[in-house]
């Protein structure tokens, strides 16, 4: 996290662990990425002083790039970047360079009290260091009313993960929230489960749950397929319903007629993070 959001080509990053008389302060949370970025933000700020620039111009201008310039100095290409937008966006809807226009000439007539203004970016990293620990499992059930019931190998500690997790499978069978039941973290249904940390609970355990589901549905559309003697592109899942060619049926309907043709209406989801190679 030592780069934070800018590109900086070469570079090599040593960090020191220094023993103090005061007592012992470490990260709640971010394993430490916070105090990375720490450093580079101050550099960042330490020239746009020394140069009379607008620190966000600066910050702008160092960037990761697009097409070039997105290769961190621990040679990860950087991807899905939308830092120009998200800045751009920002920079609009706060009305930043106004604001920093009134903050100047508030602290040129008030020689003690000062304010200030930033807009500074993060880019963070989200996985275990430990490769091996990026991965999840869960595993779906479908009854023959419509309901589901959902295990998956994170832990709600009260951030939400249960309700993201039913959110992305409802939205894969396109059924309600509330047909939808989750039950707790069990290693006899998921088993080997990795710790829910390091930001990742969501997207490892969402996309595992995301996986099982997709599976589910694939079996009940090719059953369909056949049953009307269609293609795939003719069966959708929308809020509820399921077509198939010119028949409309419930979801509930489609999986007692997958259970009445033999289809396994139960399925195992399985992701690995790709691309954690150091």
């Amino acid at each position: 996290h030592a780069d934070n959001a800018y590109s900086l080509g070469d570079a090599r990053v040593t960090g020191y662990r220094c023993r103090t008389n005061t007592a012992s302060n470490t990260a709640y949370r971010g394993f430490g990425g916070p105090q990375g970025m720490v450093a580079i933000e101050q550099i960042m700020d330490h020239i746009a002083r020394e140069r009379g620039l607008d620190p966000l111009a600066l910050r702008k201008r160092n960037y990761y790039g697009k097409q070039d310039r997105n290769i961190t100095h621990y040679h990860q290409q950087v991807e899905d970047n939308l830092l120009d937008e998200i800045t751009e966006q920002l920079e609009q809807s706060s009305d930043y360079q106004a604001r920093r226009a009134e903050i100047k000439a508030f602290n040129a007539r008030s020689p003690l009290l000062k304010r200030g203004l930033a807009l500074t970016p993060v880019k963070f990293g989200i996985s275990f260091t430990s490769s091996f620990l990026n991965q999840a499992g869960a595993l779906i059930l479908i009854y023959t009313d419509g309901t589901v019931q959902l295990n998956h190998g994170g832990t709600e500690m009260g951030q939400g993960l249960n309700t993201k997790v039913i959110q992305i499978v409802a939205e894969v069978l396109q059924i309600e929230i509330d047909k939808i039941q989750i039950t707790a973290t069990d290693t006899g249904k998921v088993p080997n489960t990795s710790p829910t940390a390091a930001s990742s609970g969501a997207d490892l355990n969402g996309k595992a749950a995301q996986n099982g589901a997709e599976i589910l549905r694939d079996r009940m559309t090719a059953m369909l397929c056949e049953l009307h003697q269609c293609d795939a592109a003719a069966v959708s899942f929308r809020n509820g319903v399921v077509r198939a060619g010119d028949k409309h049926y419930t979801f509930a309907e489609v999986a007692k007629l997958a259970w009445l043709n033999q289809v396994p209406l139960s399925a195992t989801g399985y992701y690995r993070v790709p691309g954690i190679h150091y």
